[in-house]
C-alpha cells in the first residue's frame, strides 16, 4: 500500500473521531456529519490510490487541504484551539507525506 493512502487512511480516523467527540460532547449533527463525510471520502481516496487510480491522491490530497483550509478559517473565527489546530496540524503533515509518497513514489 502506497504511503500516501496510509496518510489518507490515519487522518480519516482523526476526522471520524472528531465528529464522533463533537457529536458526543455538544450534540452537534454537523460535527457528526462532515466528520463522517469527511473520513468517508478520504477512505474511498485512499481505496483507489491503493488500486492504482491517479484520482486517488487527488481526491485524498483534495479533501485533507480542504479541511485545512476549513480548520484555518473556524480557528481564525473563533479562537478556540480545539480541534482546529489539531486537524489543521495533523492535515498540513498527512498533506506533506501524501505529496512525498507522490514524489518518491
Amino acid at each position: 500500500m502506497p504511503t500516501g493512502a496510509l496518510y489518507a487512511i490515519a487522518y480519516a480516523a482523526l476526522a471520524a473521531i472528531g465528529g464522533l467527540i463533537g457529536y458526543a460532547q455538544a450534540r452537534s449533527q454537523v460535527s457528526l456529519i462532515s466528520g463522517l463525510f469527511s473520513a468517508a471520502l478520504l477512505l474511498v481516496g485512499a481505496w483507489l490510490w491503493q488500486a492504482g487510480s491517479p484520482g486517488g491522491a487527488g481526491l485524498a490530497m483534495g479533501v485533507t487541504a480542504a479541511l485545512v483550509f476549513i480548520f484555518i478559517r473556524r480557528w481564525m473565527q473563533t479562537r478556540k484551539a480545539m480541534p482546529a489546530v489539531i486537524m489543521i496540524v495533523a492535515g498540513v503533515l498527512a498533506f506533506i507525506g501524501m505529496g512525498a509518497s507522490l514524489v518518491g513514489g
